[in-house]
Formats: C-alpha cells, sequence, structure tokens
C-alpha cells in the first residue's frame, strides 16, 4: 500500500503501523487459525495443538483482566496478522506469561515481532511484574533470537508433549526487577 509522503513523494505504508490492544471480534479464531497453520506446516502439528490453543485462548480470554493482563494484535487492512499476550491473571507470583505470539508469514521480517515483545515488557516493567515466562520448543529459531534480543534466558529444556509431539520443550525466563 502506498500512500503520499509530506513533499509528494510516494512512500510504502509501515506493516506494522496498527497495533491494536485488547479483545478484537475474530481474535481468538484467527490467532488459533495463524498457530494451526504455521505449525501443521513446519512442525506437522495437528488437532490436538490447535484445540489446545484454541481452548487456553478462550479461557484468557474470558477472564481477561486489563488490568493486569495484555493482548497485542498486528492488524493490516481489517485482519489480524500477528499477535501476543500477556498472561499474568492465572499467576501466583509476580510474574507474567508470555503467550501465543505469533506472525503471519505477511508480516514475518518486517519488525512486528520485535514490536510486539518490545511492547509486552514495557508493559510488565510498568506493571512491577518480577519476571516473565514462556514456554516454547527447540527449533524455533527466529522466535528464540527475538527472545534472547529482549532478555530472555533459557533456564530449563527438557523431552516433552505439551504440544501433542514429543519435542525438546524449552522455559525461558527474563528477570525485571
Amino acid at each position: 500500500m502506498t500512500g503520499q509522503a509530506p513533499g509528494g513523494s510516494t512512500e510504502r505504508a509501515r506493516p506494522c503501523s496498527e497495533i491494536r490492544i485488547g479483545y478484537i471480534p475474530g481474535l481468538i479464531g484467527r490467532v488459533t487459525e495463524l498457530h494451526a497453520r504455521y505449525y501443521s506446516v513446519n512442525w506437522n502439528f495437528g488437532v490436538f495443538f490447535e484445540s489446545k490453543v484454541a481452548r487456553e485462548m478462550a479461557a484468557f480470554m474470558a477472564r481477561y483482566d486489563p488490568g493486569v493482563d495484555r493482548v497485542w494484535s498486528v492488524v493490516s487492512e481489517d485482519r489480524i496478522h500477528g499477535s501476543l499476550s500477556i498472561d499474568r491473571s492465572g499467576e501466583q507470583d509476580n510474574t507474567a506469561h508470555l503467550r501465543w505470539f505469533i506472525m503471519s508469514e505477511t508480516l514475518r521480517g518486517h519488525d512486528c515481532g520485535n514490536q510486539l515483545i518490545s511492547r509486552a515488557m514495557d508493559f510488565c516493567r510498568r506493571q512491577g511484574y518480577a519476571g516473565v515466562y514462556l514456554w516454547t520448543f527447540q527449533g524455533l529459531l527466529q522466535a528464540a533470537h527475538l527472545y534472547h534480543k529482549a532478555g530472555f534466558k533459557l533456564v530449563e529444556s527438557f523431552p516433552g508433549d505439551q504440544w501433542g509431539q514429543t519435542v525438546a520443550e524449552q522455559r525461558y525466563e527474563a528477570r525485571l526487577l
């Protein structure tokens, strides 16, 4: 998409310029779809994984508390192309859970992931959370690069099947206080 820049020149619209906070109609379905498609094609995950994402994200949105939780969505032409959530409401200590981080093929490599993680970490700092953690698995190199860049450290790795297949599950943590 192009537009007139000041001075009459033409420039490309920034692909991540619209990031919305909170629930958007279709959010649960679209984030589930993005996860299901990516992980099916690249990791051969199936219905177990897709239904897990849908169930857990639906439960999160049902208890969503904007005072402690956040969802950011990258929207372009009224379609969600990426998302990331901070889930604090289910935690017992002063930590937050980074969840459902996904970007469409269209926007991968356009710095949108960096923007979402940066917003999430800034939010967690403003909230005074002591730390943030996330679960992932070995082999997601682009995501791992973003996590390291944001201050996360790999603290645990073991074979597990929480995604419906046995993979090398990994827990990353970032200390904020």
